[in-house]
């Protein structure tokens, strides 16, 4: 790094927050350790946070236990929206500093961060309008009878948050829980704790009571665990692996806490012959790249009509070809995967394609970068030849790795879209929408974007089917996972 870039990157890490929240205290973790979260580009610890463990999460969930009952229990619901529109503003207002702080813990372009910064602020703002406007039903049982329902707040609400998208997923599963009433523990991914950390200090602002939002900072085995198993959480909303994601269920089972499931993906994007093909060459590019591909929406499979497949396989090769490799506060094309561990993870799997025999038509192996040597960089990669089953079609690979696959026709392309194990979203590019709405019909996938890749917004309701899971975030229907129905009767 230059001095300039030396001088901005410490004045970035100055005065962030470095302790975990419980019952709006700042305090270390019970047992004093800490451990050290890293910047993706250079390898460099750029902070010590709290480890918090079985101890800290109870202190954590007795705070909001206690914020439930008490104060929280009797702010309107007009002023919960408030609260939540502030916090809103504020966001907005330290954007900037907000999206540099993601970029250094989690790598992603700082472009990428001011929209998740921006995505995460319209959460907050989008579920403000709601708070006092969660109604119930009267039910017509007869002249003798009055009868009506209530929504009541769940309880306490566990937040497993993803290292891949940290301050966005974290408000995407706080502002519906806090517009129904209710409280929240929040645990951060160990390679990106900051922004949950610093989303504490906005809320308090904002005029959230204490306790209502508490974070215990720490590793999965450790703070997770011991944060989805506890007896008085009452709804666990989980973003992450299937693997991972099943001993969540089953853990939450035991103390029959209800569930959200956002997992994994291995999406299609399906481009029929009569599609605007320089449409889906953008749109392919942005559904696997973005972010490096760690999306768990990611459009990692390109499935194809053999009329279009060589023009598409050109132009894609082109631009892939041409996304340099970066750091994240330089605004990359693509900045560095998350950790050692990832990098070892997707070069572990296109190593194992070209054994197999596959064709590297771009990228293939990992990358240095100049003056970022200490940092973990995969180049945009296009594999062609697999078969259906695959590892790298059948599999998360979770990085800069896109999987061609070649349908003779549309019904074909249905059936590769399918064969998978996973269901979150799917893309699809044709000219003929009878066509479109069809496969959109058909595809096994929670969310369908047509001519175009991530549409939608806040406002539309995303999660998967299949091994990618059950629940829904976001729109209305989000609000679902964090109030209960109580049905009351009288006869008059």
């Amino acid at each position: 790094m230059t001095q300039i870039s030396e001088r901005r990157y410490e004045q970035d890490l100055r005065d962030i927050p470095r302790r975990i929240v419980i019952g709006g205290e700042k305090v270390a973790a019970a047992s004093g350790r800490t451990f050290a979260t890293l910047d993706p580009a250079t390898g460099r610890a750029i902070a010590e946070v709290p480890r918090g463990d079985a101890e800290d999460v109870d202190r954590a969930i007795s705070a909001a236990r206690t914020a439930l009952r008490s104060e929280w229990r009797s702010v309107l619901p007009a002023e919960r929206g408030r609260i939540l529109q502030r916090t809103a503003a504020l966001i907005r207002r330290d954007a900037a500093r907000l999206a540099r702080i993601e970029t250094l813990d989690c790598g992603k372009p700082l472009r990428e961060s001011k929209g998740d910064i921006e995505t995460a602020a319209r959460y907050f703002e989008y579920y403000a309008g709601i708070a006092d406007k969660m109604q119930g039903d009267t039910i017509p049982l007869g002249p003798d009878y009055v009868s009506f329902t209530l929504h009541e707040p769940i309880g306490v609400t566990a937040h497993i948050i993803p290292w891949n998208f940290p301050l966005v997923t974290t408000a995407r599963g706080i502002a519906p829980a806090l517009a129904c009433g209710c409280t929240a523990v929040v645990k951060p991914a160990e390679q990106t704790p900051i922004t949950a950390l610093m989303l504490a200090d906005i809320l308090r602002e904002a005029g959230l009571p204490n306790g209502v939002y508490n974070v215990v900072t720490g590793y999965g085995e450790e703070a997770g665990a011991a944060l989805v198993r506890h007896a008085n959480v009452s709804h666990v909303t989980f973003t992450g692996s299937v693997e991972t994601g099943k001993l969540v269920m089953k853990s939450a089972a035991d103390h029959i806490a209800s569930v959200t499931l956002e997992l994994g993906g291995k999406s299609p994007v399906v481009v029929l012959a009569d599609a605007d093909i320089d449409a889906a060459v953008q749109g392919t590019l942005k559904a696997i790249y973005m972010n490096a591909g760690q999306v768990c929406s990611a459009g990692s499979r390109l499935v194809v009509e053999r009329r279009v497949h060589d023009v598409m396989r050109s132009k894609l090769a082109q631009a892939a070809s041409g996304l340099a490799l970066g750091h994240g506060l330089d605004d990359a094309d693509l900045g560095p995967l998350v950790s050692a561990e990832q990098l070892d993870r997707v070069a572990g799997y296109v190593a194992d394609a070209k054994r197999r025999g596959l064709e590297v038509v771009v990228g293939g192996a990992p990358a240095t970068v100049s003056g970022l040597e200490g940092g973990w960089f995969y180049p945009a990669t296009i594999l062609e030849g697999a078969k259906a089953s695959d590892p790298v079609v059948q599999e998360e690979i979770f990085g800069p790795v896109l999987t061609v696959q070649v349908a003779d026709d549309a019904e074909e392309a249905l059936a590769l879209a399918n064969g998978t194990a996973y269901g979150l979203v799917a893309g699809i590019y044709t000219r003929d929408i009878t066509r479109a709405l069809r496969l959109a019909r058909d595809v096994e996938a929670g969310q369908v974007f047509i001519n175009q890749f991530f549409a939608g917004g806040v406002e539309t309701p995303f999660g998967g089917v299949k091994q990618s899971g059950f629940g829904r975030e976001k729109g209305l229907d989000a609000l679902k996972s964090y109030y209960r129905v109580k049905c009351v009767t009288a006869r008059i």
